[in-house]
């Protein structure tokens, strides 16, 4: 069972403080080239494949 404080329940309805939210975002494309490669496709079907999961 978990207690909830008024305080942690007031941070955690908290806006997100904008000066520690990240500057940047990167997408790690990982295997989806090589899970083509390996089906006889072209490497673009493996990053359109990669989205779909």
């Amino acid at each position: 069972m978990t207690i909830i404080t008024r305080e942690s329940r007031r941070k955690s309805l908290s806006k997100p403080r904008l000066e520690k939210a990240p500057e940047h975002v990167a997408i790690i494309m990982d295997g989806n080239g090589r899970w083509a490669r390996q089906r006889g496709l072209p490497r673009s079907a493996g990053h359109r494949q990669g989205t779909e999961n």
